[in-house]
């Protein structure tokens, strides 16, 4: 068996110390309960551990899971040989995991280079011996990573609804996860979004604009306590002397410019959709949108993206 002791350090963070219940076993590890940082940024996993196998040179696996103890998969591995203080990583996922410690001094410590939000998780160490001596153990608590990020928009949406109305979706990304508003014609600065049942997933949360009822900008805002983005989307119609109309959507979402038009007749609407793959920056910016008086109401509907 083993059990879990809890202490705080000297700045009051809490630590895990897991040892084995039996007293001629002395394994235990001691890990932080918590571990934050930014997204971009690198993170230090702490963990350090004592055995009953004074002296022990042989050869050693150090090991890091993600997700659970045991079973998770793994992220990091590297072996030493014998009387080696060199760990040869032989698994860093996507190349982002480093080994700080030296397992040969009882230390697994772990560095993880540019964080993602998916990096959050609880993450567990381990160590093996082979050779003479089989033994092995692992933190059954772990190390919880929490990885904040300023909000991003990763989607902004126009969807055709009946009656040739549209209505508008927005998706952003952040920790803590962002709140969504929308503004424009109409609605004010800052009018409350409706957020969109079953689109909310993790770190990632969706609002949608039920009706777009006037001509003009219509934007997203996403904020957080650690900062903001925002996306727009822009609605015009265009009638001609026949009664046939055309409706184009500009959407400009983080530096993309994209150019919409939906085409409609008295006999049937015809839709021209285009798929977006927004470039991402930490703060949105304006895009300006020129030379529309090229486009015709009795043309054919098209779809333009500039980026």
């Amino acid at each position: 068996g083993s059990l879990v002791r809890t202490k705080r350090d000297t700045t009051g963070n809490l630590l895990y110390t897991e040892m084995n219940s039996a007293p001629s076993q002395r394994w235990s590890m001691q890990v932080p309960a918590e571990v934050s940082a930014t997204a971009g940024e690198a993170a230090v996993l702490p963990c350090t551990f004592t055995h009953p196998h004074r002296h022990y040179d042989g050869p050693l696996t150090a090991i890091w899971r993600a997700g659970e103890p045991f079973a998770g998969p793994q992220v990091f591995r590297c072996a030493a040989a014998r009387g080696s203080e060199l760990c040869q990583t032989a698994l860093s996922l996507h190349g982002r995991f480093r080994l700080l410690g030296n397992p040969r001094r009882n230390d697994l410590t772990l560095r993880i280079e540019r964080l993602a939000l998916a990096d959050d998780s609880r993450y567990f160490c381990r160590v093996e011996f082979a050779g003479d001596v089989h033994d092995r153990y692992e933190s059954r608590q772990g190390v919880r990573l929490r990885v904040t990020a300023a909000p991003r928009i990763v989607n902004i949406s126009v969807l055709p609804g009946p009656g040739h109305a549209f209505h508008a979706l927005c998706t952003a990304e952040g920790e803590p996860p962002p709140a969504l508003a929308w503004s424009g014609p109409a609605l004010g600065n800052g009018s409350a979004a409706t957020r969109s049942p079953g689109h909310d997933h993790g770190h990632q949360v969706t609002a949608e604009l039920p009706a777009l009822a006037h001509d003009g900008r219509y934007t997203c805002t996403a904020s957080n306590s650690l900062g903001r983005a925002e996306a727009s989307v822009y609605l015009f119609r265009f009638h001609g002397a026949s009664g046939a109309s055309a409706t184009a959507l500009l959407l400009g979402a983080l530096g993309l410019k994209a150019l919409l038009l939906f085409g409609q007749s008295e006999t049937s609407p015809v839709w021209v959709v285009s798929q977006l793959s927004p470039v991402h920056r930490p703060q949105a910016q304006e895009s300006s949108y020129e030379n529309l008086n090229q486009m015709s109401p009795r043309g054919p509907p098209a779809a333009v993206c500039s980026p």
